[in-house]
């Protein structure tokens, strides 16, 4: 089928692998309108319908036939190790032969010189290895005493071991097979049975004969539309503008503040093929019936929980944790239960070693490329200096507790405005190493620019682990403003203000009714 796909790969000045994947993409949407005509009544049907569409993606059309194979393979050790090994380390065994099956694939990657443009094995398998991982915790959080589960554990745990068909079903479930996005199994057997739509509150904005909620189809192309959107922009400009300037000898030779100034400019551009991806998938999905999160007050459902991007929030970022939670958020979900909080001591609480083991991991998973590494170790302490900031510095410009309605001060706007600007700089500083994957290149980008993320950073760091802390505590106790109880990282838990604690509220047309736990959406740190 490469013929088919090779005249516009030549227009577009693009590889055929990168059609054939946008191809699949875009297929997924008139596949989404046939798979919810499928009767919910025949969830076997619905299961198959998967597995048929995931098999069509990659023999026929990306030809990609050992891959299939190879996640079939670890699909099935997922299955029979979750299912017959009661013990605790059941967890940790299927994330090692996932994981480890998944750098096998890297390394091979790596050892043939595949480039970004090639499609192989290690994209889909990535997503995968979300799903599975996350599937023997849920096994493992079913066999556990209730009162020993948090929320999101017993939301999503397991306490009946799905058929194998239930499981190659959610395995393959064909939307987000390739790119995403990542669901977890009881998410997967709410969209199959459609149970979401069966409450009161739900049925009430259903029309007569339609079984699903309006506004899907909407939603579905207008994601669509956006993804192209990004994508057009790419291809027109990615070529020329991307983090790779930074290597071109006419960069050096300008001043520090204009390439600091121009790499601000090309980020947007590089993160641009990923929003396209991700928004298109979302779309696909939300198609299928996935990604509904409830109705809001105004009476209109909300088609917001297959989202995998924020693309304003990214580009104006509030405050660095704001920013990463925006990003790649299914990827966030699956590092924050399944390794964040697993890797946390019983009874204590997730420090900043729980937070470098989960960039770590976040790092592995992406590949073994030096410049993965070099990004999520300077994420690591991006978030430590963030949260101190936070913990330290903000209460200082908030409203006094006696007047929690009062307008911001000027210095806590200023506040607010810079860390916009130095959340979105230190993004594209610490990001460039992901793209250039070079330790060379990366030192040599982050050389030319002045080391100016480091040095925002790691002076922040030593500011309060110097004194800055412990005098920013006193000023705040001379002001009488009872900071929330904090961890050991000095992170404030808990509310300010009426707000939570990432600085936003949720605006009033976007409050939902909220679903039961076992079909509620738990939205909140691929290629």
């Amino acid at each position: 089928m490469d013929a088919l796909f090779q005249p516009l790969a030549d227009t577009l000045g693009a590889s055929v692998d990168q059609i054939k994947l946008i191809s699949c993409l875009l297929i997924a949407y008139p596949l989404g309108s046939l798979f919810v005509r499928v009767p919910r009544s025949k969830p076997a049907l619905r299961h198959l319908f998967n597995i048929g569409v995931a098999m069509l993606f990659f023999f026929p059309v990306l030809r990609l036939y050992s891959a299939f194979f190879q996640l079939l393979g670890s699909i099935l050790a997922t299955y029979f190790i979750a299912k017959y090994n009661k013990s605790k380390s059941m967890p940790w065994i299927v994330f090692v032969i996932v994981m480890g099956h998944l750098t096998v694939n890297h390394v091979i990657r790596v050892i043939y010189g595949f480039s970004y443009e090639t499609m192989e094995v290690t994209s889909p398998q990535m997503v995968l290895t979300m799903k599975l991982t996350t599937f023997a915790w849920n096994v493992y959080d079913g066999r556990r005493k209730a009162e020993e589960l948090d929320k999101w554990q017993m939301q999503k745990r397991i306490v009946e071991y799905p058929s194998l068909l239930e499981f190659l079903g959610y395995s393959f479930y064909f939307p987000g097979i390739l790119v995403g996005p990542y669901l977890d199994y009881m998410e997967y057997m709410d969209l199959i049975n459609e149970t979401m739509f069966q409450h009161a509150h739900v049925k009430a904005t259903i029309r007569k004969g339609r079984r699903l909620p309006p506004g899907r189809k909407r939603a579905a192309y207008s994601r669509m539309v956006m993804g192209l959107i990004y994508l057009g922009a790419f291809v027109v400009f990615g070529g020329t503008w991307n983090y790779s300037i930074s290597l071109k000898d006419w960069f050096v030779q300008m001043p520090l503040w204009k390439r600091i100034a121009l790499y601000q400019l090309v980020g947007p551009i590089e993160r641009a093929k990923y929003y396209a991806i991700w928004t298109l998938t979302e779309g696909a999905s939300i198609l299928t019936g996935l990604g509904f999160t409830g109705i809001s007050h105004d009476g209109k459902p909300i088609w917001n929980g297959a989202a995998n991007v924020k693309v304003l929030t990214i580009e104006f970022p509030e405050n660095f944790k704001v920013l990463l939670d925006s990003w790649n958020m299914k990827t966030n979900i699956w590092l924050r239960e399944c390794v964040y909080k697993r890797v946390t001591p019983k009874g204590k609480k997730p420090g900043n070693m729980s937070s470098m083991i989960t960039f770590f991991t976040s790092a592995f998973w992406h590949g073994i490329a030096s410049g993965y590494y070099l990004t999520f170790l300077m994420g690591g302490f991006i978030t430590a200096a963030a949260r101190q900031a936070r913990a330290n510095i903000r209460p200082l410009l908030l409203p006094p507790p006696d007047k929690p309605h009062a307008s911001p001060s000027l210095l806590k706007r200023l506040y607010d405005i810079s860390g916009v600007i130095l959340s979105f700089m230190i993004l594209n500083y610490a990001a460039s190493p992901f793209i250039l994957l070079s330790a060379e290149d990366s030192i040599k980008t982050w050389a030319r620019l002045g080391w100016y993320g480091h040095i925002i950073v790691m002076g922040g760091l030593l500011f309060f682990y110097a004194g800055g802390a412990k005098w920013c505590r006193a000023m705040q106790k001379k002001k009488g403003i009872l900071p929330p109880s904090k961890g050991k990282d000095g992170a404030a838990k808990g509310v300010s203000n009426g707000k939570a604690t990432n600085g936003t509220s949720t605006p009033e047309s976007e409050k939902v009714f909220t679903l039961p736990p076992s079909v509620d959406t738990f939205v909140p740190p691929q290629k």
